[in-house]
């Protein structure tokens, strides 16, 4: 299985996605981990399992705990294949050029709908002081 295959298959299962999602802001232990899910500790430590082995999560023994750290170097190249399926990036460039557009004709119409002012400078007679 190539890399990207194998980093697919592991984030498709909700729980594993759910693991990665607990480890974005810090590392944590199994046990923090299992205590936050219904199913057993031995399928927790199955998924940690498959998430090691993908690359996605590396471990460290601290201690008796192992402590899991998310790896987020792993995700670049799935991040960057399932982008050219987001049509989000692509709205946005379109409607950002749209409104660019739409400015520019403003600024245009304006510049012509504009007198040229030194050919309406007002013109004021002196008074009669005589």
């Amino acid at each position: 299985m190539d890399e990207l295959s194998e980093v697919a298959a592991a984030v498709a299962d909700p729980v594993r996605r759910e693991i990665l999602m607990m480890l974005r802001h810090t590392p944590l232990t199994a046990g923090d981990i299992a205590a936050r899910f219904a199913i057993s500790r031995p399928a927790v430590s199955r998924h940690l399992r498959v998430l090691r082995e993908s690359g996605l999560v590396r471990d460290e023994q601290i201690g008796r705990h192992r402590s899991y750290s998310l790896v987020r170097s792993r995700l670049g190249d799935l991040a960057a294949w399932l982008a050219q399926f987001d049509t989000r990036s692509t709205d946005w460039s379109q409607r950002l050029a749209a409104l660019d557009t739409e400015v520019h004709r403003t600024r245009r119409d304006r510049r012509r709908a504009e007198p040229a002012h030194d050919q309406h400078t007002a013109h004021h007679p002196k008074e009669d002081t005589a």
